[in-house]
């Protein structure tokens, strides 16, 4: 177990790794508290959640919209939350999500935690303070920033996700591994069995190896003015495979790590053999299914990221694994690169 803390000027928070998520019921208010998670989350845990009033989605990024949120709020109200209220999520990226952004607007703001249930909360989506919904298929367009008091990450609670759920959040581990943990990524690639058997005292050390990196990163750039725009490794062309295909987070930025480590290659950033390392690494999990998106779009998918200025958008580098770099550069340009050297057209 550990207790990682991120402190920024405005907040403090608590990430408890390796903790069971039942003792959440000693971590939490009183009174005046509201929990919000989906109806697979309910159907699992429900009985043992804390004894206050329950507000449940759909899961699945179909929940991500205003029209939610609102019906969220008005129940908030109706079950009598005030500005001393408190809202804890239980669930996955989605819910924490959900959970933050609604915290953050309701009554001005009031209190919130997370109990991750999927991988990719407890690596990403639970920490660090962003939250948000989406606007038509623009992710997370709306958004603010709201730190949870404390998170919940329970490795145990990871054995109950379905497998594309659980393999879509170890690309956000893998991610953590390629920008700013050289050990971290040794040990996945190294540990292909204990993964894939999610072994609980592996994924607790990858989890707070990972968690620990976030947490620095948060701590010097809660707001992305620098050094946290290194988090979006991958995710500028995964965002654009994502709107696309449809496909889960994880495996999306998967094929956008793929793209930007290639692209680093190109750029003469990286070697072919860490380019390599990278893409063995992610094919020996299934993390790359293709995509070819038509030469049409690109820049038009790739214009609908957070990330752009103007024409220009902020692109992460590579400069060796464990070592990543964010530059401005034109959309048209990273969209010419994905044109000319995406699956099938040439090799890389």
């Amino acid at each position: 177990m550990e207790k990682i803390i991120i402190n920024t000027a405005d907040s403090f928070s608590e990430i408890h790794v390796g903790t069971a998520w039942e003792t959440v019921h000693e971590m939490l208010p009183h009174s005046g508290v509201a929990i919000l998670t989906d109806t697979n989350v309910m159907e699992l845990y429900g009985a043992r959640f804390p004894d206050f009033p329950v507000l449940r989605i759909t899961p699945g990024e179909e929940s991500k919209k205003l029209e939610v949120v609102e019906m969220l709020a008005a129940k908030l109200m109706k079950a009598g939350i005030d500005r001393d209220g408190f809202i804890l999520g239980i669930g996955g990226g989605v819910v924490c999500d959900l959970a933050g952004f609604l915290a953050s607007i309701y009554m001005r703001g009031i209190r919130c935690a997370y109990v991750s249930t999927s991988l990719l909360s407890q690596v990403d989506a639970s920490t660090g303070g962003k939250n948000g919904v989406n606007l038509e298929d623009a992710k997370n367009a709306l958004g603010s920033f709201k730190q949870p008091e404390f998170v919940i990450c329970d490795p145990l609670m990871l054995t109950t996700l379905p497998e594309e759920e659980y393999f879509s959040g170890l690309a956000e581990l893998i991610k953590t591994g390629i920008i700013g943990d050289p050990e971290l990524f040794e040990i996945i690639g190294s540990n292909q069995e204990g993964i894939a058997n999610r072994d609980p005292e592996l994924l607790s050390m990858c989890i707070s190896k990972a968690v620990n990196f976030k947490a620095a990163v948060v701590t010097a750039d809660e707001k992305e003015t620098g050094l946290r725009r290194l988090l979006n490794f991958g995710h500028t062309y995964g965002h654009a495979i994502e709107m696309y295909h449809s496909y889960r987070h994880g495996y999306a930025v998967s094929c956008g790590m793929e793209m930007a480590s290639a692209f680093s290659m190109e750029r003469g950033l990286i070697s072919r053999d860490d380019h390599k390392r990278i893409t063995d690494v992610l094919k020996s999990h299934g993390l790359l299914p293709g995509h070819d998106i038509p030469d049409n779009q690109v820049a038009q998918l790739l214009m609908k990221d957070k990330k752009k200025s103007g024409k220009d958008i902020f692109f992460v580098f590579l400069k060796g694994i464990g070592n990543a770099v964010a530059e401005k550069i034109a959309v048209k340009e990273a969209a010419d690169f994905y044109i000319h050297n995406k699956p099938g057209t040439k090799q890389i």
